[in-house]
């Protein structure tokens, strides 16, 4: 069997994996009329997506298994952030020192799940909102904008979060 034909199996299973296993979480009924039409459900929503769902160009597990310790380490950052960037949006808003502006730029990574997980982690951050994520150009509302350069605006905006991603998925 040919490695293409592998790669499509292991997505169209892992697909229906993930389908049953968001089916059993959300029903919350073990009874067996509601397990079998989940899995059947499941199977038939996967054999129509599951190319959608994971894309045959990123047909390497470690482009959406994370690294545990990295991605821990990136969830320690993101909750770091939060915090910061809440006490500077407060202090911001009493004083009176808002800057907002939409800025540009790219990112480095190259998994669509990094790059989605990014344009998230920068929208939870009080004080930032990702208004489009296009391959790897990001457009970014930011409120307290000292910068229109796009590579300067960039690296304010996403590099600690940047940097922890691209070790969590390669």
């Amino acid at each position: 069997m040919n490695s293409r034909r592998v790669w499509a199996i292991l997505r169209f299973v892992l697909t229906t994996l993930f389908l049953y296993f968001v089916w059993v979480l959300f029903t919350a009924d073990l009874g067996l009329f509601s397990l079998l039409f989940g899995l059947g459900a499941s199977v038939l929503t996967a054999a129509l997506t599951y190319h959608i769902f994971l894309p045959e160009h990123e047909a390497n597990l470690r482009f959406f298994i994370p690294h545990l310790w990295a991605l821990l380490r990136f969830l320690f950052l993101m909750v770091l952030s939060l915090y910061q960037s809440s006490y500077q949006v407060v202090k911001a808003i009493i004083t009176g020192n808002t800057n907002p502006r939409i800025v540009h730029f790219r990112t480095h990574l190259r998994s669509d799940l990094a790059r989605t997980v990014l344009a998230n982690a920068i929208t939870f951050t009080p004080g930032t909102m990702t208004l489009d994520l296009n391959d790897d150009h990001l457009t970014v509302h930011w409120l307290l904008c000292t910068t229109t350069h796009t590579k300067a605006a960039g690296e304010a905006v996403k590099t600690k979060l940047e940097h922890a991603l691209g070790r969590t998925w390669l």
